[in-house]
């Protein structure tokens, strides 16, 4: 390995991404090799440029960081996974140590954390917001199923079950069962205030 930490940063909002950039290529043992805005290209860029360390942050088209930070995990273990986000959710917290991530950060740290994380973490550290490490362990494990996620999600747009079935393959009776655990789960009164729930959670 190179004495030049090699980075790859995804970000969805140009601005931020390039900000972060100039901010990480003010150090002298970092450089950011490759810039994407999608979650899609995350791993075929990275296979590209042999990189030390990735930035992910979680909200982006394509496929979210923590979906990218899985990908990367599997094919590339080598490869330090650190999850940047915009919410401090504690479910996104967890989801992000799940799918392999070294590092998880608020977007609004001082550049100079996220540059002392991206170090951290190639030495083999594991880095996390304090606040939002407290925050998921006071919160709980997320009791939604894969499934019933998955038909949340679906559901967010606000279509039928009918539209819901047809899409997920499964039959009404079934995508109504799911909706009705989650709702039940989620202490809540309809499928629109569990799609806000688990959001704001993180857990979607």
């Amino acid at each position: 390995m190179s004495s030049t930490i090699k980075v790859l940063l995804a970000e969805d909002q140009s601005m931020v991404r390039e900000a972060l950039a100039a901010l990480l290529g003010l150090e002298d043992d970092i450089e950011v090799v490759a810039q994407v805005a999608r979650g899609d290209e995350v791993l075929p860029t990275a296979r590209q440029h042999d990189i030390d360390v990735a930035l992910l942050d979680i909200e982006m088209p394509g496929c979210t960081g923590i979906e990218a930070a899985a990908q990367l995990n599997e094919a590339l273990p080598a490869v330090k996974l650190v999850v940047l986000t915009t919410f401090g959710r504690p479910g996104y917290l967890r989801s992000a140590m799940e799918a392999g991530a070294d590092a998880f950060l608020v977007k609004d740290a001082p550049a100079a954390q996220l540059a002392e994380a991206v170090r951290k973490v190639l030495a083999g550290e594991r880095v996390i917001d304090p606040t939002l490490a407290a925050a998921a362990l006071a919160e709980g494990a997320n009791p939604l199923t894969d499934r019933e996620r998955e038909v949340l999600r679906a559901a967010a747009d606000g279509s039928t079950n009918a539209e819901l079935a047809a899409t997920l393959h499964l039959s009404q009776g079934t995508v109504r069962n799911y909706l009705s655990t989650a709702i039940q789960k989620l202490a809540v009164r309809n499928r629109t205030e569990a799609v806000r729930i688990a959001r704001e959670k993180g857990w979607l």
